[in-house]
């Protein structure tokens, strides 16, 4: 079974979406994918499956909320970029923003947020949805701001998933951070690409290596990356944090709450309840 994939990107259904017709099912496995070939698959997959998505998962997200992964933990109770009455006037980056309910978010906290993400149509769902604050599509290895563009940066599931670099991110996200700056993203955690990506009782036992970075890759019938899904262990994940001249300050790794009773791909209350199924990431810039 594959490795945990297509997970923690906003959405909405506030309006009628249009479906693009079905594409044939890919080839799922796993072998070596390159920055470009990783940006390009991604790119075209969000664009494509952007509209299911929205789907799919734009109940539980909503229009405006800021939501760290599919237990639900709020950033309004978590308060991992600070607490939201000090958020007003600060320039905050979102990276793999989707629709922008972080950055719509952020806004009604007073903040002066931009929303960044890859996918062309991600972006044309914020548009549908609204808001006073800038849309870039851009990629997040190469971040068109100046130095000491922004006072925070957040990523809820966006980019460090999926890039083949995720160290030439980290060191693109500090220079356009200011001195002081936080930078928090939160990933699939790491120990559940040991496990099948089921939510029922198989995905409960230990099908594969952990220490098998080897990427989860979805090609067509010529063999050209669709999608493809970067594994980082735990280790690497803080190496990479201080590599690139972060001080990690806080890991969370959000338990279950009784009240979640969705199944969002592998993830379930059953899972939830038993292995960690986020890892949250609080860095700052000295």
């Amino acid at each position: 079974m594959p490795p945990p994939r297509r997970a923690g990107r906003k959405s909405t259904t506030r309006e009628p979406i249009i479906q693009e017709p079905e594409q044939s099912e890919p080839e799922a496995t796993r072998r070596t994918a390159g920055v470009s070939e990783s940006s390009r698959a991604n790119r075209g997959w969000w664009d494509r499956n952007a509209d299911e998505y929205q789907v799919e998962h734009g109940t539980f997200l909503g229009d405006d909320r800021f939501v760290w992964g599919p237990e639900g933990l709020d950033e309004i109770e978590a308060e991992l970029l600070g607490p939201p009455e000090d958020l007003k006037g600060k320039d905050v980056l979102e990276i793999g923003a989707g629709a922008a309910q972080c950055s719509r978010w952020l806004a009604a906290q007073g903040a002066r947020p931009v929303a960044l993400d890859l996918s062309h149509r991600q972006l044309q769902h914020a548009l549908r949805i609204g808001g006073s604050f800038p849309l870039v599509q851009a990629d997040a290895s190469v971040l068109p701001f100046r130095e000491g563009s922004f006072d925070l940066v957040c990523s809820a599931y966006g980019a460090l998933p999926f890039v083949a670099d995720p160290a030439l991110v980290l060191r693109e996200v500090r220079r356009v951070l200011r001195p002081g700056g936080r930078f928090v993203f939160s990933v699939t955690h790491p120990i559940r690409w040991a496990f099948p990506d089921e939510p029922g009782p198989e995905g409960l036992s230990v099908a594969a290596s952990y220490f098998d970075r080897t990427p989860y890759v979805e090609q067509d019938d010529e063999g050209r990356a669709v999608y493809v899904e970067h594994h980082r262990t735990l280790g690497d994940r803080v190496r990479d944090i201080a590599s690139a001249g972060f001080r990690l300050v806080d890991l969370v790794e959000p338990e279950w709450p009784a009240w979640n009773t969705s199944v969002w791909g592998g993830w379930s209350p059953l899972r939830g309840g038993l292995i960690p199924g986020t890892a949250i990431f609080v860095c700052e810039r000295d």
